[in-house]
C-alpha cells in the first residue's frame, strides 16, 4: 500500500496522482489535506512517514508547493528516507542505490505529466543491496547517535 498526503499547495497534484494510482491498480491510502485550504506541511510529512515506518504503507509519496518542507517533515521520522525528486533519473537512484521509501514531490515546480512519470519510476524501481546495503544501514546509524 502506498501512502500519500500533501498539503494545500500539493493538493490537486495528489489527486491526479490518486487517479493515476487507481487506474494502476495500486492500492493508496490518502493521509490529507483533502481540501485545497491552507494548511501546515509538517502534518502531512509526519503522518505518511509514521505510515511508512511503522510498515502500514510500503512506501509513501508526499507533496507540497516545492517539496522541501515536506519532505524535512517525513525525514524527522525514524525509519524514513524521503527523497525529493524532480527528474525519473534520480527517482530511480533514489530507490536503487538509496532504498528511498518516500517520494517528495514538488507541486509548483513540477508539470503534472512529468510528477506522474516520476512516481511511476520510483514505485517500479527496487533497491540494489549490494554495497549500497552498508550505506543505507550507515543512514540508519546516524538516526540513533546523539548530537
Amino acid at each position: 500500500m502506498i501512502a500519500i498526503g500533501s498539503d494545500h499547495g500539493g493538493f490537486a497534484l495528489k489527486q491526479e496522482l490518486m487517479r493515476h494510482l487507481e487506474q494502476q491498480g495500486l492500492a493508496y491510502k490518502d493521509y490529507g489535506t483533502y481540501t485545497a485550504d491552507s494548511c501546515d506541511y509538517p502534518a502531512y510529512g509526519e503522518a505518511v512517514g509514521r505510515a511508512v515506518a511503522s510498515g502500514e504503507a510500503d512506501r509513501g509519496i508526499i507533496i507540497c508547493g516545492t517539496g522541501i518542507g515536506i519532505s524535512i517533515a517525513a525525514n524527522k521520522i525514524k525509519g524514513v528516507r524521503a527523497a525529493l525528486c524532480g527528474d525519473c533519473y534520480s527517482a530511480e537512484m533514489a530507490r536503487r542505490h538509496n532504498d528511498a521509501n518516500v517520494l517528495a514531490l514538488g507541486a509548483r515546480v513540477l508539470g503534472p505529466g512529468l510528477a506522474l512519470k516520476i512516481a511511476d519510476t520510483f514505485l517500479g524501481t527496487e533497491f540494489e543491496g549490494g554495497r549500497h546495503a552498508r550505506r543505507v544501514a550507515m543512514l540508519g546509524e546516524l538516526e540513533t547517535r546523539e548530537g
